[in-house]
């Protein structure tokens, strides 16, 4: 089971997104963290996009995972995508993707954001999860898919 739900808030799932490079991908995926985490979305844009100069965050499988870190931000925290239309974000093995976790991290945060990293993409690298959260029939949906063992716990 999958549990990202210390990471992830519900209003920053979101399931159908569409965006046609990755500059936009990033500003509408910033968008999303300002509102969930009250904070400004182009510090969080700049953050995502100067640490994909960096290299691309596109680990392979149609996932990536970009992630920066963000002044004024209390923890680690995230925002699901799961794209309309695949794009072209340079991964490793050439493939489009449409299942983006953007993870956010205060400045001083660094063992805490890579455990987080490495948590997401071990998720990410599930096969089986991610092929449900590409058929996921709503934003409901994928909040328990990413959140389960959380949802399981408080039955």
């Amino acid at each position: 089971m999958t549990d990202l739900n210390d990471l992830l808030s519900p209003d920053a799932v979101l399931e159908h997104v569409s965006a046609g490079t990755r500059k936009a991908l990033f500003q509408q995926l910033a968008a999303a963290a300002a509102a969930a985490y009250t904070l400004d979305p182009a510090v969080v844009a700049s953050a995502v996009t100067a640490r994909e100069k960096l290299g691309s965050t596109a680990f392979g499988a149609g996932v990536a995972t970009p992630h920066g870190k963000v002044p004024g931000l209390a923890q680690v925290c995230g925002v699901f995508a799961r794209l309309t239309h695949p794009l072209d974000l340079d991964a490793v093995d050439d493939l489009p993707v449409d299942i983006v976790f953007m993870l956010l991290s205060p400045p001083d945060a660094g063992a805490d954001h890579l455990k987080a990293l490495a948590r997401v993409s071990r998720a990410l690298r599930d096969k089986p999860l991610v092929e449900k959260l590409r058929g996921a029939a709503s934003r409901d949906a994928l909040v328990v898919l990413l959140t389960a063992d959380a949802v399981r716990d408080a039955a």
